[in-house]
């Protein structure tokens, strides 16, 4: 089979295993913004979705830990458009309760600016959110 002649795939969701659904849930929608359904906690068209499982034991719930040079673990990282729409996002989610675990944080290359901030969800799954265009 040729590449490019499969169907496309339309977007992904990334499955938690989480100590109590109905936190999860909770922040999910409160915090997040996600529209969360019994199946489902996504927003923006699924540009950012989650399958939410309630694990069988606490010692199943198991978010990343640091890669090599890394000190904020990521289990997603999302790309947002612009560095003011990046800051919008920080202030939205900050006011609705956030666990911030990296404030906004610039780094220079030379193809540009890259700026990025990290949140934690209940159970510690980390959620980066990411921008490389000035505005």
């Amino acid at each position: 089979m040729e590449v490019g002649s499969i169907e496309q795939v339309a977007f992904s969701v990334q499955v938690r295993l989480v100590a109590d659904l109905a936190r999860a849930q909770a922040y999910y929608r409160d915090v997040l913004g996600c529209e969360v359904t019994d199946w489902w906690a996504v927003r923006d068209d699924f540009a950012l979705g989650f399958k939410l499982m309630q694990a069988d034991r606490p010692e199943d719930v198991s978010p990343n830990r640091p890669g090599k040079g890394q000190s904020v673990p990521w289990d997603t990282y999302a790309y947002v458009d612009t560095h003011s729409e990046l800051d919008a996002l920080y202030r939205t989610l900050a006011e609705r309760g956030a666990r911030i675990i990296q404030t906004p944080s610039v780094t220079e290359a030379d193809w540009g600016v890259w700026k990025e901030f990290a949140i934690a969800d209940p159970d510690g799954y980390a959620i980066a959110f990411g921008s490389g265009k000035k505005e």
